[in-house]
């Protein structure tokens, strides 16, 4: 099994942390990227594969997928232990509508930033940092009563943290007056499969001259 990802790809990210936390055998391939460049060109797998010309994507044998989310999935059917998703069928629902609103509620305001290359006085940014402001604020009271985002520590937990993280070198960290925010990524961070996944994101960033975020 091999997982296509790059340097500074969330949600190629997201797929690295769920592939850590299964401890699944699966060899992990950075793609060519640069800043100026990006993803351009494409890694032949990647342009085969994905239309939108996007990581991660997944192989594994005549498995051929992109997607985190679908890579979620496929992680969660192959290596069922440890689970992923909470055992019960309410708290599994809400888990995957908060992994997918980390995905396509909180994250298109992440995408404005790296748009405005993080010039965050632009008025688009504005807006979205309000939004990402307010986004906080409901995370963080969700928080306050439990540890993790669902029933237990899931994919929804590990997508909301990959994107804040990565808002947060963009100029949209979250208020570190959210306590319960702030203690739950701090718990995030230093789970043996992420903390060397975000060192690495940490590093590349210093590298090149880019904001390391705190946790």
């Amino acid at each position: 099994m091999k997982l296509l990802t790059g340097p500074l790809s969330m949600f190629g990210t997201k797929a690295r942390i769920a592939v850590a936390e299964k401890n699944a055998p699966c060899k992990i391939e950075y793609v060519p990227f640069s800043l100026k460049t990006r993803y351009h060109p494409l890694h032949p797998d990647v342009a085969r594969l994905n239309p939108k010309g996007q990581v991660p994507v997944l192989l594994d044998g005549q498995v051929e997928i992109f997607d985190s989310t679908q890579i979620f999935e496929y992680l969660e059917d192959k290596f069922p232990e440890p689970p992923l998703w909470p055992r019960s069928i309410e708290a599994r629902a809400m888990a995957r509508l908060m992994e997918l609103k980390a995905d396509e509620i909180y994250f298109p305001n992440v995408i404005v930033l790296i748009n405005a290359a993080a010039d965050v006085s632009r008025p688009e940014c504005k807006e979205a940092l309000k939004k990402m402001a307010a986004y906080y604020r409901d995370m963080d009271a969700r928080l306050a009563g439990q540890e993790f985002i669902a029933e237990r520590y899931s994919y929804a937990d590990i997508a909301f943290f990959t994107a804040s993280y990565f808002a947060s070198f963009l100029g949209g960290a979250p208020d570190p007056a959210l306590s319960h925010l702030a203690a739950w990524r701090k718990r995030i961070a230093a789970r043996p499969a992420v903390a060397p996944i975000v060192k690495e994101v940490a590093d590349y960033l210093a590298a090149n001259r880019l904001p390391v975020p705190e946790i």
